[in-house]
């Protein structure tokens, strides 16, 4: 009574009330066990820690939040603690594991103070828990081995370099693609890879870099040559990217070899350079070689056209057919000779391209047409036609061509029925044109005798003839379109069934930014 009485009496129970709302407000667990295990006191936090109420752990043994084998163990532990003084955790410190009420496992940092009282001792541990760390860490670990598998399995060569330009880390790709083992590389200067003038110029581009911030490659990319360890000089494709670590800047260079790509280049390019100059030839011997059929052309039909008016007479009714047989021929022939040079004209004669409406171009070949349109009672359906930049006379030829086929391959015992239609396309990788952004797409359909698909890429081709001779015809019109549509910056393709019909299909551009 005297000590409660006395001047420091109420300070004492201030101290005691400021430790207890210390240690029930502490994020760490705190709990207190006898000699024997008991545990005595349990904070908030340690019995949120391992999920029970304080009062079920409170009198019961330490053991129950330990799993296996220290449950088992930890009596044990106490009894040569007490019996010995040897400490294995006490006023040490470690990582343990402990056991949640729902048997899950976790870890935790377990610091433990042995505390004598007047009549007895105990010991205080502090639980910090450790579970959302160690998944931090190991999150890290399995993406710093993915990253790092990704980087050991890549294709393309990795390779990064310090600020000096020393190497610290090659991919196997890359020690392979310059010749080397990892091991020749790691330590030595990136110049070692570089022909010359840029292995010895390299340290100056380092060192200009770290001065004024001038970017030539990093962040960039660009073409470079590599130098292998035989000498071997290859083409290469080298994208660096800059990395701020903690304490220091590095450098990662990503290396795909384009030598093949190079090669294939190289052999496309005198593939295209050979191919237009046998183009080139193949036009020239088409318009010259037209140009010198037409005067012995010209006298096999003045002769013929002598003998049958002049010689009529004289000539049996055999001779007569044979006049007739050989003036048919040199018509055909001249036909021939007209389709080749309209050919060998669709690039070699052509045009600077203006702005043209194709409804003014399509009202003017159904003008021309229109004495086969109502010989044969075709029907012509319509929708309106785009204005875009081409040559008129080979949009004339173009419609002039398709709408002449659909009317000459209708069906006997069906009403012809022809029908022009266009659309607004989206660019497609297939398309020719390297100018004009925006496509449109015409359709020229009929309901006449159709084709076998299989025979599609044939058609195109120049003197390619399905129906053989039962149709007039020389079998370039659509080797025509064909190259219209190329030269104006698209294609043409067809769908077609027997018996169906078929719908031929002509890309264009519309805007053309160069010829």
């Amino acid at each position: 009574m005297e000590e409660l009485l006395s001047p420091s009496a109420p300070h004492h129970l201030d101290d005691q009330a400021r430790l207890k709302a210390i240690i029930d407000t502490a994020i760490d667990g705190i709990i207190t066990i006898d000699q024997r295990g008991t545990i005595e006191t349990v904070n908030p936090a340690a019995a949120r820690i391992f999920g029970y109420e304080p009062a079920e752990i409170i009198g019961q043994n330490i053991r129950m939040l330990m799993p296996e084998p220290d449950q088992s163990r930890h009596d044990g532990y106490i009894d040569n603690y007490n019996r010995t003084g040897e400490r294995k955790i006490i006023g040490i410190g470690r990582e343990v594991v402990g056991m949640r009420k729902d048997k899950s496992v976790f870890p935790f940092l377990l610091s433990i103070s042995e505390v004598k009282l007047q009549d007895k001792i105990i010991f205080t541990g502090i639980i910090h828990d450790i579970s959302q760390q160690k998944q931090a860490e190991q999150a890290q670990r399995e993406s710093e081995n993915k990253i790092n598998s990704i980087i050991q399995a890549a294709v393309d060569g990795i390779i990064t370099i310090d600020t000096r330009g020393f190497i610290e880390m090659v991919n196997p790709s890359a020690a392979k693609l310059f010749g080397y083992q990892e091991e020749e590389l790691l330590g030595k200067n990136i110049s070692l890879l570089m022909p010359e003038p840029d292995h010895s110029r390299h340290d100056g581009y380092m060192d200009n870099y770290h001065q004024t911030g001038h970017r030539k490659i990093i962040g960039i990319g660009r073409e470079v040559s590599g130098l292998k360890k035989d000498g071997t000089v290859f083409p290469l494709y080298l994208s660096i990217s800059e990395v701020q670590l903690t304490d220091r800047k590095v450098y990662t260079g990503f290396i795909h070899d384009i030598t093949r790509q190079k090669v294939s280049e190289e052999r496309l390019r005198r593939y295209a350079a050979e191919l237009e100059r046998s183009n080139g030839e193949l036009q020239d011997f088409a318009y010259v070689s037209s140009h010198d059929l037409q005067e012995p052309l010209r006298k096999i039909q003045a002769f013929g056209d002598r003998l049958k008016t002049k010689e009529q007479a004289n000539l049996s009714e055999q001779g007569k057919d044979y006049v007739d047989r050989m003036l048919n021929a040199a018509v055909r022939m001249q036909n021939l000779i007209n389709d080749l040079l309209t050919f060998s004209r669709v690039t070699t004669k052509s045009k600077p391209f203006e702005n043209v409406d194709l409804n003014a171009i399509l009202d003017g070949v159904l003008s021309d047409l229109e004495i086969t349109i109502e010989k044969t009672g075709t029907v012509i359906e319509r929708t309106p036609l785009p204005t875009l930049e081409a040559e008129p006379t080979q949009m004339r030829q173009l419609f002039q061509n398709l709408i002449s086929n659909a009317i000459k391959f209708r069906k006997d015992d069906t009403t012809p029925v022809v029908r022009i239609a266009s659309q607004n396309v989206q660019r497609t990788a297939h398309l020719t044109s390297t100018p004009g952004d925006q496509h449109v797409s015409i359709e020229v359909s009929d309901n006449g005798i159709g084709f076998d698909e299989k025979y599609l890429d044939r058609i195109f081709n120049i003197f390619q003839r399905l129906e053989g001779q039962k149709y007039e015809g020389s079998g370039i019109g659509l080797a025509i379109c064909r190259k219209i549509a190329i030269r104006h910056g698209g294609d043409i393709t067809a769908r077609s069934k027997p018996g169906e019909g078929t719908t031929f299909v002509i890309t264009l551009a519309t805007r053309h930014l160069q010829e």
